[in-house]
């Protein structure tokens, strides 16, 4: 795994999160904890591998905003692609699926 694309990656994290702040009024504190104690791939790793949908998607779901989610980044942005395994990638299109993201 490149660094620098971790890093630029934490960075598109760290954006969604402002931009659902500032776009939504949706202050994502859990999301924000996660990403500073374990980083933007561990974070969406963590997110993508439980079973349970993470109450932030089913928050920007209702918002109309599931572009705003680390699901949508991982699944529309190819660059990130060699940041996960398949499963983690096929589990982020998974979801956008089952919340209708593609219309």
């Amino acid at each position: 795994m490149s660094e620098n694309l971790a890093m630029e990656f934490e960075q598109a994290m760290y954006d969604i999160y402002r931009n659902a702040l500032m776009e939504c009024g949706y202050n994502a504190t859990y999301f924000h904890q996660m990403l500073v104690d374990k980083g933007g791939v561990q974070t969406a790793r963590q997110l993508l591998n439980d079973d349970e949908i993470h109450e932030g998607l089913v928050k920007l779901w209702k918002l109309d905003r599931l572009d705003l989610t680390v699901e949508a980044e991982v699944w529309e942005n190819a660059k990130w692609r060699p940041l996960f395994n398949e499963s983690e990638i096929e589990k982020a299109e998974q979801r956008l699926r089952g919340l209708n993201y593609f219309k």
